[in-house]
């Protein structure tokens, strides 16, 4: 199974989320979700979490895809635009910065008007352990 297929199918809680995994690639990936009334908070856009949630996939796709088991240590996120019901987002994951224990990602999360909505940064422990995609 490949490790876009694998995500896609185990990482539950972004599957619940409507986030989806369309292009791994070594150091890269997109995720992709339709922000939905469910997705919404009290002021009427889209809840800080589930962008988090988009974003983290993305990551893990890329910090996993050396077969390596490999779990974020620290995250944050800027919000910069608000995403409202209906917009489709995606998440463009990079590794800027590899490194064989502690690989930095960052991540630009646009709406389909190509507008940044998020920024998310990541840096991440590659453990021995081999990450099972089976």
């Amino acid at each position: 199974m490949t490790l876009q297929d694998f995500l896609n199918q185990r990482d539950r809680f972004a599957r619940a989320a409507g986030a989806q995994l369309v292009e791994v690639s070594p150091r890269h990936a997109r995720a992709v979700m339709t922000v939905t009334r469910e997705h919404l908070n009290a002021g009427g856009v889209c809840q800080g979490g589930a962008l988090f949630t988009l974003a983290d996939l993305a990551v893990a796709a890329v910090m996993n895809g050396g077969g390596r088991l490999t779990l974020s240590v620290q995250s944050s996120i800027t919000f910069v635009r608000p995403a409202v019901e209906g917009d489709v987002l995606t998440a463009e994951a990079v590794e800027t910065a590899p490194h064989h224990k502690l690989p930095y990602l960052e991540v630009k999360i646009t709406n389909q008007r190509s507008e940044l909505v998020s920024a998310f940064t990541c840096t991440a422990y590659r453990k021995q352990q081999e990450l099972k995609t089976e």
